[in-house]
């Protein structure tokens, strides 16, 4: 389990130590509980988000998948686990167009996904959350925390995925850049799904553009814990060094996995996203 945490850019250290025996049920990272029920928010307008949600005590936990991914992987099951446990609320769901929400993904934008998670935590949620962002789950959860910093009490970020789609792209050389422009979609290979490759159009990405966070100072003040894989192919580590060095906090902790992958699915993955969740939720409680 260890990991080189870097404690406020002030020094490194290794993050290995004894937990809560309270805090942490075994069942969190395999076990069987009870799960929550797929249930539907209707929104005048537009379409129906497909949500989960544990009743609990505050703060909460509001976990925001990955690009063209849901509420059904293992960091999301193992959360509502890990919540249940301690008795804290937790919400977990699809953006529109994925998973079990309605809507289409080729016509949903950056901008629209971050009006997913700003609707849910305005209409949904009761006090303050600690948001949980994988990879571009990462990227919304910056933008969460910018537009609803009352709302907000810490943030961990898995594999963060900040300004990826604009930054990916800008780095293509020139006359493949063009050659994607003039077909109006980008064709990205990966090992994520079963086609082997996903689209995002020029729109999507001109959209995305307007949500770029890495350009300057990002206001956000509350704890953000930064957890990624060296050997992540998708998304560089150094996104979440550059996150760490643009938020304002001044408590700020990056976490990086020597063999860990974009997904960080392993169970020593998982236990260690628990173990950050579970230290920030005891700090919460204590400066209350």
């Amino acid at each position: 389990m260890a990991a080189a945490v870097l404690r406020s850019w002030g020094r490194v250290a290794l993050k290995i130590g004894p937990r809560r025996a309270t805090a942490i049920s075994p069942k969190c990272c395999g076990g069987v509980r009870q799960k929550s029920t797929v249930q539907y928010v209707t929104r005048p307008d537009l379409p129906k988000l497909a949500y989960r949600k544990v009743k609990g005590k505050s703060p909460g936990v509001v976990f925001l998948p990955g690009f063209a991914s849901n509420m059904g992987g293992q960091k999301a099951e193992a959360l509502e686990e890990f919540c249940q446990s301690l008795g804290h609320s937790y919400l977990r769901f699809d953006y529109t167009g994925c998973g079990a929400s309605e809507g289409v993904r080729k016509e949903c934008t950056v901008g629209s996904w971050k009006r997913d998670v700003l609707f849910l935590l305005d209409e949904l949620v009761d006090g303050p959350q600690i948001l949980v962002g994988s990879s571009m789950g990462g990227w919304l959860m910056l933008l969460a925390a910018v537009a609803r910093p009352e709302r907000i009490a810490a943030l961990v970020g898995i594999s963060t995925a900040a300004d990826h789609f604009v930054t990916a792209f800008k780095s293509l050389p020139l006359e493949v850049r063009k050659e994607f422009e003039e077909k109006g979609e980008w064709t990205v290979a990966t090992k994520h799904n079963e086609e082997g490759s996903y689209t995002v159009s020029m729109d999507f990405l001109q959209e995305a553009e307007n949500h770029c966070v890495l350009q300057g100072p990002i206001p956000v003040t509350c704890p953000v814990r930064l957890i990624h894989g060296l050997k992540d192919q998708d998304i560089p580590w150094h996104i979440s060094m550059q996150v760490a060095d643009r938020v304002l906090s001044t408590d700020v902790d990056v976490i990086l996995r020597k063999h860990g992958q974009h997904r960080m699915g392993e169970k020593d993955d998982i236990k260690l996203m628990v173990y950050t969740i579970d230290d920030l939720i005891d700090k919460l409680t204590t400066m209350v």
